[in-house]
């Protein structure tokens, strides 16, 4: 009698932690070019619950498989496919999805805090049936409702029809996303940038765009009714234009010079108050001691190396300028947003006025969230209620400085050069290096 043919199993395979890790450790060789590696090729399989934390998965097949509660905390997931996946509460925090295939994947309730989705694809996405037959399972867009995207990178992402009702990307970033026909209906857009965004057709009613980037972004047919667009950055000036000051800026500028070169015995002082100073370079290049600009735009503008020493700066808005290498000794930054600015190796200490006394830099309540600030002279400056979540501080010095109740909430620095400064009531220190 003939032996009967083993029989695949009916139905999705369920793979352990330990057959998991098995195939992950497969798919590493294979990345490596080892004799018996093979990719991970996962379709269909059900790994709820499993955890892929920290591992190397660019590339590998996900494609409609049950990874509902998954962890991936941290995983390399560039190029993978997530094909009409099942991700509902899986943990993908710092997780690299960049161009990842994510079209009709399911992420309702997932965690993305700080992941980076570059130019992944997030659109409809339907499922041929096993026996490759004409009909199609529901076609359905990327489902992330209630899912938390804060301070993911999503710029240039293919987003068009994606379902995102309730959905957190506060501080995300989104420049060239494609958002047709999103729905985005009451989601948290609370200061992120879209910058060159599409969003035609996209219905965000009753949607948090409080401090959101919009500049260069499609709105053609969205729907904003009950949306709060308070503090949202567009085309439109925000503020006085340059067009509107009583001479050319050229002429205010060389009178604020000759004023700091003779110690106020001639010219005047330059006062920008309320001024939206995008689309100008004239300020850069020129000794601006002392410039008057209290809510003043600066967005996006570069002022590498510019001088602003003692420039009475509070409420300015700055968010994506260049900075680096400025000279701020001095500077009153209160209130200001610097969000996302460039700050490497600015000079923020105190500034020198003659005769022993001195003007320490005052940046409290100052926003500067995933700023950079390498090798930033921070010394004696007054920080109390500043906020740099999520910036970049390595080698930032803040000797002397007041830290009270000021936020570092995944900052990246060294803690050692913290030992200096006040941080009563500081948030966000917990297991720095």
């Amino acid at each position: 009698m003939e032996a009967k043919k083993p029989q695949p199993p009916a139905g999705p395979v369920r793979l352990t932690q330990e057959q998991l890790d098995r195939v992950i450790e497969r798919h590493k060789m294979f990345r490596s070019g080892k004799v018996g590696g093979a990719r991970a090729a996962l379709a269909n399989f059900i790994l709820a619950g499993l955890s892929f934390a920290g591992q190397d998965l660019n590339g590998a097949d996900l494609t409609a498989a049950n990874l509902q509660g998954a962890d991936f905390r941290g995983t390399n997931l560039e190029g993978a496919t997530l094909f009409c996946a099942d991700l509902r509460r899986g943990r993908l925090e710092g997780a690299n999805l960049v161009k990842a295939d994510l079209r009709g994947a399911v992420l309702r309730g997932a965690d993305l805090t700080n992941a980076n989705l570059f130019e992944a694809d997030l659109r409809d996405g339907s499922i041929v049936d096993k026996n490759l037959q004409a009909r199609l399972i529901e076609s359905q867009p990327a489902d992330m409702e209630a899912a938390l995207f804060t301070k993911a990178n999503l710029d240039r992402a293919q987003m068009a029809g994606v379902h995102a009702i309730h959905t957190d990307f506060t501080d995300a970033t989104m420049r060239g996303a494609k958002l047709v026909r999103a729905n985005l209906r009451n989601a948290n857009l609370s200061r992120v940038n879209l910058e060159g965004a599409d969003l035609s057709g996209a219905d965000l009613r009753d949607s948090k765009l409080t401090g959101a980037v919009i500049t260069g972004a499609v709105l053609t047919m969205a729907e904003t009714h009950g949306a709060d667009m308070e503090g949202v950055m567009s085309d439109k000036p925000a503020g006085k234009t340059v067009a509107e000051l009583d001479r050319p800026l050229e002429e205010l500028i060389a009178l604020h010079v000759l004023f700091v070169d003779t110690g106020g015995q001639v010219g005047k002082v330059l006062d920008l108050g309320g001024f939206d100073l995008r689309g100008t370079s004239a300020l850069v290049g020129f000794k601006l001691t002392g410039l008057r600009a209290v809510g003043a735009t600066f967005y996006g503008m570069n002022l590498a190396k510019i001088q602003l020493q003692a420039a009475r700066l509070e409420g300015a808005d700055f968010r994506s300028a260049t900075l680096a290498d400025a000279d701020l000794r001095g500077v009153s930054l209160v209130g200001a947003k610097l969000d996302g600015a460039d700050l490497t190796g600015v000079d923020l200490t105190p500034l020198l006025l003659g005769a022993g006394r001195t003007k320490p830099a005052n940046l409290d309540g100052a926003t500067l969230r995933n700023a950079k600030l390498h090798n930033t002279k921070l010394d004696g400056a007054s920080l109390k209620g500043t906020d740099f979540s999520y910036g970049d501080l390595h080698g930032a010095q803040f000797k002397g400085a007041d830290l009270t109740g000021a936020t570092l909430s995944g900052a990246k620095l060294t803690k050692s050069l913290l030992d200096a400064a006040s941080l009563e009531g500081a948030k966000g220190l917990a297991n720095k290096a």
